[in-house]
């Protein structure tokens, strides 16, 4: 979560400067050669983990990461950090009030009622109605949107994908769509800069390395919980090298929601009978 963090502020400060595209593309040309790297190194090599037995639901899974990535890095920049991702929080609920009806997953009234109170906080963050709300931060809520839908997808094809096979399709289709986008807007970068986005690509790689092998080593419910430490870690960040604010809105309304995300979290989900 701490790597996770580092990404997104180096990615705030680059976008900052330069397309959200150009960037998110350039990441997304190192992604591609560690997936290829990481593909050709499973049992069976390249060729056996590529194959998908749900092509079209992985084709469509990379699209929405790619769309994620770009929505929420923008809000980093037009909305900040700290807001950023205490709206981007409500995310995990999202998942699970969707996994009902998309996945024969019994959510119950408890989770329900906590599903509510995170979104509750949601809108004390963002204040509609109050004179100070910032549409930017409607950006955050689409990038939390498309982001439980790129999660919902990826619990779809990992009963018939395994993970290498997904990580591989992820990268590949976020290159191919981003890549026309990011030369499109290309402009040269310094010299400082290229060390920035190099430092953002090796970080990146890393993060998700850990996410990864953090995943297979431990049950998802031990995981999971600490996926709230990033607000924490960005937070931190975002107030010393960015000079951003925790206001008491943004406390409470974070608060409310990483609440009813761990409450959420601690609740095993069960199958509905068929």
């Amino acid at each position: 979560m701490l790597f996770f963090a580092v990404q997104d502020a180096l990615s705030k400060h680059l976008v900052s400067h330069h397309s959200v595209f150009l960037i998110t593309a350039i990441r997304y040309w190192f992604m591609a050669a560690l997936a290829v790297f990481l593909a050709s190194r499973q049992p069976g090599g390249l060729r056996h983990t590529i194959r998908s037995s749900r092509l079209s639901l992985q084709l469509l899974r990379g699209v929405l990461l790619a769309a994620e990535i770009c929505l929420i890095v923008t809000s980093f920049v037009l909305l900040g950090l700290i807001e950023t991702h205490a709206i981007f929080a409500v995310a995990p609920l999202l998942v699970v009030a969707f996994s009902g009806p998309l996945l024969g997953e019994k959510v119950g009234w408890q989770r329900w009622l906590a599903i509510a109170a995170g979104f509750v906080g949601v809108l004390v963050i963002l204040r509609p109605g109050f004179g100070v709300f910032s549409p930017y931060g409607l950006i955050a809520v689409a990038a939390c949107l498309v982001f439980a839908a790129y999660v919902l997808l990826t619990r779809l094809v990992s009963r018939d994908d395994s993970s290498a096979t997904s990580f591989f399709w992820t990268s590949i289709v976020g290159m191919v769509v981003l890549t026309p986008i990011g030369l499109w807007n290309w402009h040269p970068l310094s010299g400082q800069e290229v060390v920035v986005l190099t430092l953002l690509c090796i970080v990146a790689g890393t993060a998700h390395y850990l996410f990864i092998s953090a995943y297979a080593v431990a049950e998802a419910s031990i995981v999971q919980p600490f996926s709230y430490l990033q607000l924490v870690f960005v937070t931190i960040l975002a107030v010393v090298f960015f000079g951003e604010q925790l206001q008491l809105h943004t406390a409470i309304g974070a608060l409310a929601v990483v609440s009813s995300g761990l409450f959420v979290i601690s609740r095993k989900p069960t199958r509905k009978p068929r």
